[in-house]
């Protein structure tokens, strides 16, 4: 007879999951061709991974009562016996027009629309697609109150986005199907043997001290906030500010506050000792928190940020393109040119080449901005192993987001287009 552990009860969701494959397939070739093929290969693998998520109200665990997945059959089907065997509902979406649209994205809406009204009613509908038309339907979902999770493989639009409850980038479903989390099942560290100050602007990763035998850590009272903090934090799409995260360690463990964060006094130096392996500054207010293995200090709030023209200012907020002035973005670009002219190109590896030669330029720019240029080349259709020049990569990367901000029905003049242009083409577009 199966025991049920019911002293650390965690929710369970009932989901309905909804697969563009074309769409996400096609997106992760231009990103990772690797990944796409994990993806296509393996569903049981990324299915597994997406099983567990955390949010505001603490863990849960999806349910997936519905698995389908729409693909055009003239172009893919050599996949279709994969994700049969992952347990999905494989829909045929031929092509209907001479263009090679696919039936796909209508297919999906009457079969989501069907579940929304069904007898089961399902907690989160989860999209993979990045496709912005979808919108409206993700909206029909949060008016009937139900949780909506967008797993994107492309550069999704921000009103996309915005209605979803939860989003999954590119970048991390590439890590998602290429190396599949198994639950997260933490062993709690040690403390270590002196109280650690967290310095303003310092990351606290550290190694822990060799000195005085660690104690036995079995049930030590942090251990459930060290998890609930390590999930949120390692989930995020960005650095996290520290009340955020403080929040998510007193709803695992109340004990936390009452014991004056174990001794310590407040959050920063309670997280310097009990979770080392994450980073953390107290400045810029209110600080920060972040997993340095995706983000360092350049990828904090208003660092490394500028004042921009109303214009500029715009495209910021609609595309979610780095803030980043003229002579940064000539950095990054020059940077990131040299870099595959000099050795074959590979995103993740690249990325933080790149990264590392802005950073020694002088220029703090994060792994995350990085990142942001390197795939909206990838996807404006740059292949970087072809040892472009610098202008063409800056060319690529600005039309790559004049189309984003088009994309976002953002009314541009001539005038405009030339500002973009010469801004985030980093002067390296000038005749």
């Amino acid at each position: 007879m199966t025991m049920i552990d019911s002293t650390e009860p965690v929710r369970r969701l009932r989901c309905a999951l909804f697969v563009d494959f074309d769409n996400v397939y096609i997106g992760l070739q231009r990103l990772d061709p690797a990944a796409a093929e994990a993806f296509a290969g393996t569903p049981a693998h990324w299915l597994a991974g997406l099983e567990t998520g955390n949010d505001a109200d603490g863990e849960f665990s999806r349910r997936f009562l519905v698995r389908a997945c729409y693909l055009n059959p003239s172009a893919f089907s050599q996949f279709r016996p994969n994700f049969t065997r992952a347990g999905f509902s494989v829909v045929d979406c031929p092509s209907l027009t001479q263009q090679g649209k696919s039936s796909a994205d209508i297919n999906l809406v009457l079969d989501a629309v069907d579940a929304l009204s069904a007898e089961t009613r399902y907690d989160e509908f989860v999209i993979l697609s990045a496709d912005a038309d979808f919108t409206p339907l993700a909206l029909r979902f949060r008016a009937a109150d139900r949780r909506v999770t967008i797993v994107t493989a492309g550069p999704a639009a921000s009103a996309y986005r915005a209605v979803a409850d939860t989003v999954v980038t590119a970048d991390e479903l590439a890590e998602l199907v290429k190396h599949p989390e198994p639950a997260l099942e933490e062993t709690a560290v040690p403390p270590e043997p002196a109280a650690a100050v967290v310095e303003p602007r310092r990351a606290t990763s550290r190694a822990q001290a060799p000195s005085a035998p660690a104690k036995a850590p079995a049930a030590t009272p942090s251990g459930q906030a060290r998890k609930a903090v390590l999930r949120l934090v390692r989930t995020a799409d960005r650095p996290m500010t520290g009340g955020v995260v403080a929040q998510a360690a007193q709803r695992a463990d109340p004990s936390v506050i009452t014991s004056g964060w174990e001794g310590m006094g407040s959050f920063f130096p309670w997280l310097a000792r009990v979770v080392p392996e994450l980073g953390a500054a107290t400045r810029p207010a209110p600080g920060f928190v972040w997993d340095p293995k995706r983000f360092s200090e350049a990828d904090l709030p208003n660092v490394g940020d500028v004042a921009l023209p109303p214009l500029q200012r715009q495209v910021v907020d609609v595309t979610d393109i780095p803030n980043l002035p003229t002579e940064r973005y000539g950095i990054l670009l020059t940077a990131l040119a040299q870099d595959v002219n000099t050795v074959p190109f590979d995103r993740p590896v690249t990325a933080k080449r790149v990264r590392d030669a802005c950073q020694a330029a002088g220029a703090p720019i994060g792994r995350g901005s990085v990142n942001t240029v390197i795939a909206g080349i990838l996807y404006a259709g740059l292949d970087l192993n072809a040892k472009p020049t610098a202008k063409k990569v800056a060319e690529t990367w600005a039309d790559n987001v004049i189309g984003l901000c088009r994309g976002a029905r953002m009314e541009l003049s001539p005038q405009d287009v030339a500002a973009i242009r010469a801004w985030v083409g980093g002067g390296l577009l000038k005749r």
